[in-house]
């Protein structure tokens, strides 16, 4: 679903992510953990085409992020952690004009509009202003448009951030569901119990480069991920 091969992004001779490479089949859940700094949203922002990068190469579904960007757009949903959404429009004008974008027809946007928002708890808000929203209630709006053309592909970049436990709890059961029907997830967090418990696979960067990358279980051996965290963030193993 998701591969990276040699990703190289450099800021003022500086490498932010350097000859990065992973692999994220369908039904596979991954955790991209890392500092602050890492070079994690680096290359979140270059797997979705919203950065350039250097060097390597970046496929969505077999298909070339630089030679083929809307193609590969049309099947991923991003989330940045910071989402930046249209304040003068209400919740529903926002979610119709994303649903607009992907060409998602009417009879299937209101019955994922009315699925999301009822799971996220958000149906009786979606009249209001999106500057009327509290930041967890933005977050849960755009984690909505971004389901709402029923991803391949979901990248996320701190999901949790700003979300109660029940919409916490809501995100990890949609991103299992995505795989389960065969698509895939990539997410960064810096909770690393969630994605212990969550991830199938787990990729730890630091200062650009990839140090652990494989299946849970394997990283993790007989420690926990926490260990197996600051081991290699001071340098160990």
């Amino acid at each position: 679903m998701l591969n990276i091969s040699n990703l190289t992004k450099t800021y003022g001779g500086k490498r932010a992510v350097d000859d990065l490479s992973l692999h994220i089949a369908k039904g596979e859940i991954c955790g991209f953990i890392g500092h602050n700094g890492a070079g994690k949203t680096t290359t979140i922002k270059a797997v979705c085409g919203i950065l350039e990068f250097d060097g390597g190469e970046i496929f969505i579904g077999g298909r070339s992020v630089k030679r083929e960007p809307l193609e590969c757009k049309k099947n991923i949903a991003y989330i940045p952690d910071n989402p930046e959404l249209y304040d003068f429009l209400s919740g529903i004008k926002y979610l119709n004009f994303i649903a607009d974008v992907y060409g998602v027809g009417t009879i299937e946007r209101r019955e994922r509009i009315h699925k999301y928002a009822e799971i996220f708890e958000l149906t009786a808000d979606l009249a209001q202003y999106i500057s009327a929203y509290s930041h967890g209630m933005k977050q849960k709006l755009a984690l909505i448009s971004a389901l709402i053309h029923e991803p391949r592909l979901m990248v996320l970049d701190e999901p949790f951030v700003g979300l109660d436990p029940k919409a916490s709890r809501a995100v990890k059961e949609i991103m299992r569901e995505k795989c389960d029907k065969g698509g895939a997830v990539f997410f960064s967090t810096h909770v690393l119990e969630v994605a212990e418990k969550l991830c199938d696979k787990v990729a730890i960067i630091k200062d650009g480069k990839l140090v652990a990358y494989g299946e849970m279980d394997k990283v993790r051996g007989d420690s926990s991920l926490e260990a197996i965290f600051f081991e290699l963030d001071e340098g160990g193993k």
